[in-house]
């Protein structure tokens, strides 16, 4: 028998490949139990730090823009804390006279009217004007938030504050109610 005739075959000269065909490096994996917990057990640390840390910061900058605009609004402004006389109760915040006032401890004079006195009194009719014009301003003061303005310098010298209660000026409730007069600068008889 004869053989079968097999040519040989030309094989293609084939460049080298663009795939790679190499298996990938990866780093192994930890096979140390301890190490693996320790890293962990640092990420929660560091979490837990950096939570605290953003609580904190958040409270400082609360409480320093509380601090800032406490200070704007040009007075005093004296939260729903009542107020008493100061020959009675005393205390930070009382009523000296129908026209003068101590807020947070300061005696302020109140710009825009003139009330009788009670303790330097000329005679009786003023005492009693005056005991009136204190009831009027204790009520008027304790019925609802006190500020108080700037300091002004009157004519006679006397430094004086325009004091609002919830953006009403008292001076001019006081004038409107019968118990005081405007300030004009000049001493006014209440005797008569």
């Amino acid at each position: 028998m004869s053989k079968h005739w097999n040519p040989p075959r030309q094989t293609a000269k084939l460049r080298p490949s663009r795939i790679r065909r190499d298996p990938l490096l990866v780093p192994p994996a930890p096979t140390d139990k301890k190490s693996e917990w320790r890293s962990t057990e640092w990420d929660r640390r560091f979490a837990v730090a950096g939570i605290i840390a953003f609580a904190f910061a958040i409270a400082v900058v609360t409480l320093g823009f509380s601090a800032i605009t406490a200070g704007f609004g040009g007075g005093a402004s004296v939260d729903m804390q009542r107020f008493g006389s100061c020959r009675n109760e005393g205390g930070p915040n009382c009523v000296l006279d129908g026209d003068t006032i101590r807020i947070d401890g300061e005696q302020v004079v109140i710009a825009g009217m003139a009330a009788p006195k009670v303790e330097a009194a000329h005679c009786g009719a003023e005492e009693q004007r005056g005991a009136k014009a204190v009831d009027e301003l204790l009520g008027l003061l304790n019925s609802g938030k006190v500020t108080s303005g700037g300091a002004i310098r009157g004519a006679d010298g006397v430094s004086r504050r325009k004091v609002q209660v919830d953006g009403r000026d008292v001076a001019a409730a006081m004038i409107a109610a019968g118990v005081a007069r405007e300030d004009d600068g000049e001493k006014h008889n209440w005797c008569s």
